[in-house]
């Protein structure tokens, strides 16, 4: 019976969803507000039918559901859509909720059609600890906050060619101006930077207690310690000043682009997070 309502929970979430994304589209196209105020109370209300899910998903498993790459993509989307609400309530932004969110109705998409695999799951329970419930936690802030970033980078891009092309409207106003978009882009690797160092540390601790036997060249492990490098390269030459505007934007898209294939590719080549396959 739980099941059940849980199925029925998940197919109204991602109905909800895509008509928000489709109000955002509208409004991104048109500059509707009153379809920007209902994608928003509907994307408000996916937000909670996600939280209810991952409560009821919590009290049928018996443990806080991140541990297989299926709970994973929905713990990031969650994750995603509540960075979104929060940033665009701080610093009124709209269209990030909107390209958040895109991606956000994608990995949504694709957590749907993954099958669950038992097998994962009774290995994840074997493993299951405190210590590797606050490193995938930690892990997956660190993803949404990176992933916000990009989003930003996407909407300066943006605003710059609308400024270089001297499109003048009410889109470009919307959009927020370029020093703010850059600064907050910067600011939210700033913050995940050190929560991804601190969820890498913990993981690599757990590992070293529960997996003696982990080889320590594996993709995954490798491919997160190159990102923390990436992104504190990112970090200095903000710093620097060596480079600044559209070519920091620039570099912050491909530093994404390598979160990406690090979760998806690497990690499905890894040893490491076998169970997650």
């Amino acid at each position: 019976m739980v099941d059940i309502s849980m199925t029925r929970l998940h197919e109204i979430t991602i109905i909800l969803y895509a008509i928000s994304v489709l109000c955002y589209f509208v409004d991104f196209l048109h500059n509707n507000r009153k379809a920007n105020r209902f994608a928003f109370w509907l994307l408000s209300i996916v937000w909670l039918l996600q939280t209810i899910f991952l409560f009821l998903y919590m009290m049928n498993a018996g443990r806080f559901p991140v541990l297989t790459i299926f709970e994973g993509l929905y713990f990031y989307v969650w994750v995603l859509v509540t960075l979104s609400l929060c940033v665009n309530a701080l610093k009124k932004i709209d269209f990030i909720v909107f390209f958040t969110n895109i991606l956000g109705f994608a990995v949504m998409v694709i957590h749907t059609f993954t099958p669950i695999q038992n097998g994962s799951q009774i290995v994840a329970q074997q493993l299951m600890s405190e210590l590797l419930l606050i490193h995938i936690m930690m892990a997956f802030f660190a993803y949404g906050a990176f992933t916000i970033s990009f989003v930003l980078s996407i909407l300066y891009l943006i605003q710059y060619d609308l400024l270089k092309r001297k499109k003048w409207g009410k889109r470009l106003k919307r959009l927020g101006n370029l020093a703010s978009l850059e600064n907050l882009s910067y600011l939210l690797n700033v913050i995940a930077l050190p929560v991804l160092c601190c969820a890498l540390i913990i993981g690599v601790k757990w590992a070293n207690i529960k997996l003696p036997e982990i080889d320590w060249f594996d993709s995954k492990i490798i491919g997160s310690f190159f990102i923390i490098m990436i992104y504190s390269i990112f970090i200095f030459v903000k710093l620097r000043k060596q480079v600044n505007g559209k070519n920091l934007a620039y570099f912050n898209i491909a530093s994404f682009l390598i979160v990406l294939l690090n979760f998806f590719l690497f990690g499905s080549l890894s040893e490491f997070h076998y169970w997650n396959t």
